[in-house]
């Protein structure tokens, strides 16, 4: 297993209409590395957003699609999704306001 910094954890927000009503809630969705474990999610969206503090995280592995063109089959990326879970008390993550 790879040594991950937790600047390689997050890799970008997930935009879609699920997860931004869900941000009410101080629920917010991000892409992440896919050896990523739960603790280290948890670490680096502390460290990376000032005044946040994580309750919990859910996490799922995304399969990838299979594509075709012609005869020719393929699959895309595999990917891993977090979901993170803010404490009441805590400042709201600031790169998913204005969105």
């Amino acid at each position: 297993m790879a040594d991950i910094k937790y600047y390689d954890v997050i890799l970008k927000p997930v935009v879609t209409e699920k997860s931004m009503s869900g941000m009410a809630d101080k629920k917010y969705s991000f892409y992440v590395h896919p050896d990523a474990t739960k603790s280290q999610i948890k670490d680096a969206v502390e460290k990376m957003f000032e005044g946040t503090k994580v309750a919990r995280v859910n996490t799922m592995n995304l399969d990838g699609k299979t594509k075709r063109r012609g005869m020719t089959f393929g699959k895309t990326a595999k990917q891993k999704k977090a979901i993170v879970f803010l404490t009441e008390d805590s400042k709201d993550i600031e790169i998913f306001t204005g969105l």
